[in-house]
């Protein structure tokens, strides 16, 4: 009996231990965000909050640079893409990016010493598409990362770092026996938050545009084409997501209708047209530098490191809660003088996004029974996502070719 005790105590103790591990140590505090009574609500915990807060504080502007001058591109030769800036903004905005993507590596990162106009080192041909991408976000993509004049900076991903932190490539996977066919799930994937959905969501949904709606707009049965296995790849993308900004479904979803737009919260709108632009970064400004960027720069399928919502906001709802550090650069804003292109792929998503609305206001005078689609404008409230066929997402990332093709997700 002694022994039994004697073992049964440790045995206790350890199961206890492994409980308590898995709860957060208190105390948690929560922020109505929504109508009372219906969940809508935020929870935060001081103590995480402030290490947050320390991880995501912003770095001091520089000094602003003197007014007139030459402009830089009468003075030094191979300027692209800032050849709207004097020199002394020109030379003031090269300093802030070295202190924001290479402070340890300095000018010569991208530059080769002594001949600066060079393009012999394959990080400069980068950073100027780079340069392209940050003022075309800036400027274009204004219901996303310009909401209340936030924007973003290189360092808003970089962090001080020549690759920033959290990029992604297309996960291969666990290795399984021959004799057993991939489910592309039930892996300890840190993408999904550690849940047993499947792995690698932000390839179809990030990187190529596969629907992502599964909710049904008809309370009838069969009339939803979307399966159980399509759910668990939206689902996947959403614990990705909710884990990138640090908050709930609720923040963009009142879960009592998921698909509803009416209940939904503003952040639905800016998630809409995140989801776009990180597409829009991955297809029209990462791929077409697969062929310039090195093996390290690639994954296992020679895709190359791409973008998603953790490169920006890295735990938190607002890059660097909200800090306004693009303001101060007029370098990181496409101007006038700069070739704006007839159609940016933000009034493009604003385009698709009125299309759609006007789609389901027809469909809706043919069935009134339908469920509504949002009124609002498109630039306030987008419309829902069509219903997706019952099928897996696309083959391969479009936008480039790898040197080898990436794996068929699962087929759902």
């Amino acid at each position: 009996m002694k022994i039994e005790k004697q073992i049964a105590l440790p045995v206790v103790a350890v199961i206890a231990s492994v409980v308590l591990l898995g709860c957060e140590r208190p105390p948690p505090q929560s922020t109505q965000i929504g109508y009372r009574g219906v969940g809508m609500e935020q929870y935060d915990n001081p103590r995480t909050l402030a290490a947050k807060r320390w991880a995501n504080r912003p770095v001091e502007s520089l000094p602003p640079a003197a007014e007139g001058g030459p402009m830089a591109k009468d003075v030094y030769q191979n300027v692209q893409v800032l050849n709207d800036l004097t020199v002394a903004e020109f030379t003031r905005t090269m300093v802030a990016v070295t202190t924001w993507v290479s402070p340890k590596q300095g000018c010569n990162y991208c530059h080769v010493p002594g001949n600066w106009a060079s393009d012999d080192i394959y990080t400069k041909v980068v950073s100027r598409r780079m340069f392209e991408m940050v003022r075309a976000a800036n400027t274009d993509w204004k219901q996303h990362v310009a909401v209340n004049g936030v924007g973003v900076t290189c360092y808003t991903c970089h962090r001080g770092n020549p690759v920033p932190k959290y990029v992604w490539v297309t996960d291969p996977g666990p290795k399984h026996p021959s004799v057993v066919t991939p489910t592309g799930q039930n892996y300890g994937s840190p993408t999904v938050a550690y849940t047993s959905l499947p792995y690698d969501p932000l390839t179809p949904f990030l990187d190529q545009s596969n629907e992502i709606r599964i909710t049904g707009t008809k309370p009838l049965a069969g009339s939803n084409p979307a399966s159980l296995k399509q759910a668990e790849w939206t689902f996947g993308l959403m614990a990705y997501i909710s884990d990138s900004l640090g908050v709930g479904c609720n923040f963009c979803h009142n879960t009592r209708a998921f698909n509803d737009w009416k209940q939904s919260t503003p952040q639905r709108a800016t998630a809409w047209y995140a989801i776009r632009h990180v597409r829009d970064i991955n297809q029209n400004y990462i791929w077409p530098l697969n062929d310039v960027l090195p093996a390290s720069r690639k994954g296992p399928y020679g895709d190359p490191m791409r973008v998603g919502c953790m490169t920006c906001h890295q735990g938190v709802n607002k890059p660097l809660f909200g800090a306004q550090m693009a303001k101060d650069y007029p370098g990181l804003y496409r101007t006038a003088v700069a070739e704006t292109p007839a159609e940016t792929p933000a009034e493009a998503a604003a385009a698709e996004a009125s299309a759609a609305v006007e789609a389901v206001a027809t469909a809706e005078a043919a069935a009134p029974a339908q469920e509504a689609a949002p009124e609002a404008a498109p630039a306030e409230a987008p419309p829902a996502e069509a219903a997706p066929a019952e099928a897996a997402p696309a083959e391969a990332a479009q936008g480039g070719e790898a040197s080898s093709p990436a794996p068929v997700p699962q087929q759902l």
